[in-house]
């Protein structure tokens, strides 16, 4: 049986999907107020205002609801490496709902601002299809990160190891005010519903950009000691395609806070509560009380009591 929180754990790693929400939700009412009725402007099929936008977001929530989370529920068979066939995929009610063509699917793979997807040519068929093809039965199509469906890790991600030199020097995993000492009370970050605990190589607002990994309205940000985590052997590590930095954590799922290298508030200064795995200082009682920013609810992954994820 599908699990109903997983329609609000899309985000991963990464962006803030209660933005799509509240756009399916004001595309969906049938009357009211200027903007939020059958023929809102931007929402109203045929044109105008933001509605390719608008439809190029539903089209990613749904393909990341299939791919990520609900394949095997939806029939929909992934290879190894995550893969499904791309005319299989397209006709899963919810995609075919939204009457998505090849070119709707061609844009949320390149366009997507935080690479979700990878598309290839159906390696089954020989020979190999034509690189042109806009058949969708000529291609198959992955999501790179975030599954909560089992996923050979070896698969679909690239080691990231000492030997091979390829330890990014900044990983950092961000939250929010509002799930931060269920965390520390945990011990640590937590997996949930997801194959992994997800981290980013810098922050959104850096120079060099961040693809994915970290919503960009993080409050908190855990800096781990990866490094520390690999001498020790304790855990294995991977980066996805779209440069997510991934971990299953120890045999319970847990990234241990002994690997908080240090932790600090985003844009609000409550002093560095964490340092080389030693908390040094207390969340502010005015954080404390922080309620989680509008559409996370409880879904916080790994930030938050058993019972309440």
């Amino acid at each position: 049986m599908a699990n109903p929180r997983l329609e609000e754990d899309l985000g991963g790693l990464t962006e803030d999907l209660a933005l799509d929400e509240k756009l399916q939700g004001r595309g969906n009412q049938g009357g009211g107020g200027r903007g939020r009725g059958k023929g809102a402007r931007g929402v109203r099929s045929g044109g105008g205002g933001g509605s390719a936008q608008n439809k190029e977001i539903l089209v990613s929530k749904a393909l990341s609801k299939l791919l990520r989370h609900a394949a095997g529920d939806a029939g929909v068979q992934l290879d190894s490496e995550g893969y499904a066939k791309l005319d299989q995929v397209m006709q899963w009610n919810r995609i075919k709902s939204l009457k998505v063509t090849f070119a709707d699917i061609q844009t949320a793979v390149s366009d997507n601002a935080k690479k979700r997807f990878s598309m290839k040519p159906n390696p089954s068929i020989k020979p190999p299809p034509d690189p042109s093809s806009e058949d969708p039965s000529d291609w198959v199509i992955r999501a790179n990160q975030g599954h909560s469906i089992a996923i050979d890790s070896a698969a679909l991600l690239v080691p990231i190891t000492l030997e091979a030199g390829n330890v990014p020097e900044i990983v950092v995993h961000g939250t929010y005010f509002a799930f931060y000492q269920a965390i520390v009370e945990s011990g640590g970050l937590k997996k949930m519903t997801r194959n992994h605990i997800h981290m980013s190589t810098g922050l959104p607002e850096d120079k060099q950009g961040v693809i994915s990994g970290m919503r960009k309205d993080a409050e908190v940000l855990i800096y781990v000691d990866i490094q520390k985590s690999l001498k020790d052997g304790d855990i294995l590590w991977w980066i996805s395609e779209n440069g997510v930095v991934l971990t299953e954590g120890d045999e319970n799922g847990v990234l241990s806070t002994k690997y908080f290298k240090k932790v600090v508030g985003r844009n609000l200064d409550v002093g560095t509560l964490w340092e080389d795995g030693k908390q040094v200082a207390d969340l502010p009682e005015s954080a404390k009380k922080a309620r989680p920013p509008a559409g996370k609810g409880a879904a916080g992954r790994g930030n938050h009591p058993k019972g309440k994820k």
